[in-house]
């Protein structure tokens, strides 16, 4: 029995050595990993964009103001019958504010006065023609027998001068009856223009809609005076049609030449989280404005409204669309920039690279682009990298569309799942300890 226990303890020994030995070598193997990063090349969709923000806006919006200085007394009701407010739907008509009126209506009732006034002179002015007329009658008769009698016994000089000064002045009376019926017609023509006038301040008292819509803004109170001067004071703004909005959208003049009318656009806001609204591009605004040196251009997106979601004046987080890229290979950024050493290269590539890299300069990004050059492809000329061995090889590629992450990229050479290099494993020394839970970088030449 003892025998037996003592073999079954150093089997147990062995055992242990054994894997201490396995763990130590599998320790051992882990700790010099590839000196490269590398990802696989992956076969996907891209979409480039360019981001900016802006507001959501009524499609048409009017300003209602007041034409007339007054108190407002009083606010109408909407078609539901309540007191006009935000939200408050109208029809075309509308009273939406009545302004103390006794004023201006004072001024009407006077020149309704003066316009009876004006026309009662006319019918004295006709009257006094036709008297006129009846003299002057009279005078021409006397004068027409003065004048067959002439001067003598029976007709003195005298009379027959009295008689013809008569008719003279007669005449002239009838001409100075007809003058004072048309001053007295302009006259009542001048006060009829002043009623109409008044009439039409008064008028203004009333505070119509001008359009059908919806109240979004209220800008005046009951009791508050409102005063019309070269500038009509703003009362409400009526959202002519809610279920059409637009975007407000600054763009930087950097990106406005890829923005166009009918261009797809699509926009968030922070009101419905995770929900993507759609629109398209309607017009660019020529009024560029300037910002501490920088020039934004205002891109008018127009989108649906009809479920009612959008508010006015919103922000939104736009992205124009410039392409959408489906099933096609695609690669970090990070891979079309990092650049080897020569003696990390395989021999071949050494002599052609290091005589490109010397003409060119040393920035990695610099250095692809000749070597992708002198391979021969001028034309959105790019690098991959790859292992060959211990060492590394270059693949040339065509570098198509970039959203900012990942670049599309095709070649003869290139597959998905081929695994490029981005970066060198960047190891510490024996001597460092370092925390098992720090992450790896990565080191780009």
């Amino acid at each position: 029995m003892k025998l037996i226990f003592n073999r079954t303890i150093l089997f147990a020994i062995i055992v242990v050595c054994i894997v201490g030995i396995i763990l130590i070598v599998f320790k051992q193997l882990l700790s010099h990993p590839s000196p490269f990063q590398t990802v696989p090349v992956t076969r996907g969709d891209l979409r480039v964009t360019i981001s900016a923000t802006g507001t959501i806006e009524p499609e048409e919006v009017i300003d209602v103001g007041a034409q007339v200085a007054g108190r407002i007394v009083v606010f109408g009701k909407d078609k539901n019958g309540k007191t006009i407010d935000y939200g408050s739907e109208v029809e075309e008509g509308t009273v939406l504010a009545q302004i103390d009126d006794a004023i201006y209506a004072a001024e009407t009732a006077q020149e309704k006065a003066l316009l009876e006034q004006a026309g009662a002179g006319v019918v004295r002015a006709e009257a006094d023609l036709n008297q006129m007329k009846a003299k002057l009658y009279q005078a021409k008769r006397d004068w027409d027998r003065a004048q067959q009698l002439g001067p003598s016994d029976a007709l003195s000089q005298s009379d027959f001068d009295a008689a013809q000064s008569a008719y003279e002045i007669a005449k002239a009376n009838v001409d100075v009856g007809k003058a004072a019926i048309v001053q007295a017609k302009k006259t009542f023509a001048q006060a009829e223009a002043s009623l109409k006038r008044a009439e039409r301040f008064l008028s203004y008292c009333t505070i119509r809609s001008p359009v059908k819509g919806v109240i979004i803004d209220r800008r005046v109170n009951i009791g508050q005076t409102v005063v019309a001067s070269l500038n009509a004071p703003s009362l409400f703004l009526i959202a002519q049609d809610l279920k059409r909005m637009q975007v407000w959208v600054s763009v930087n003049e950097a990106d406005i030449g890829n923005i166009s009318p009918g261009q797809p656009a699509t926009f968030t806001v922070d009101a419905y989280p995770g929900v993507v609204f759609k629109g398209e591009v309607g017009k660019v605004r020529l009024n560029a404005t300037m910002t501490q040196n920088v020039v934004t251009y205002t891109v008018e997106i127009i989108t649906d409204n009809s479920d009612g979601k959008l508010l006015p004046y919103l922000t939104a987080n736009v992205q124009f669309e410039l392409s959408n890229r489906r099933n096609v290979l695609l690669v970090p950024n990070s891979a079309l920039r990092w650049f080897p050493q020569p003696e990390q290269m395989a021999k071949e590539f050494r002599a052609m690279v290091d005589g490109v890299v010397r003409s060119n300069g040393n920035g990695s990004e610099h250095q692809s682009k000749a070597v992708a050059e002198q391979a021969g492809n001028k034309s959105r000329q790019g690098l991959l990298w790859v292992r060959d061995g211990n060492y590394v090889r270059p693949i040339n590629v065509n570098v198509g569309s970039s959203d900012g992450t990942m670049t599309e990229i095709e070649g003869n050479e290139v597959k998905e799942g081929l695994e490029a290099i981005v970066g060198e494993q960047q190891h510490m020394t024996d001597e460092k300890i370092v925390s098992p839970f720090t992450p790896q970088t990565m080191r780009s030449k």
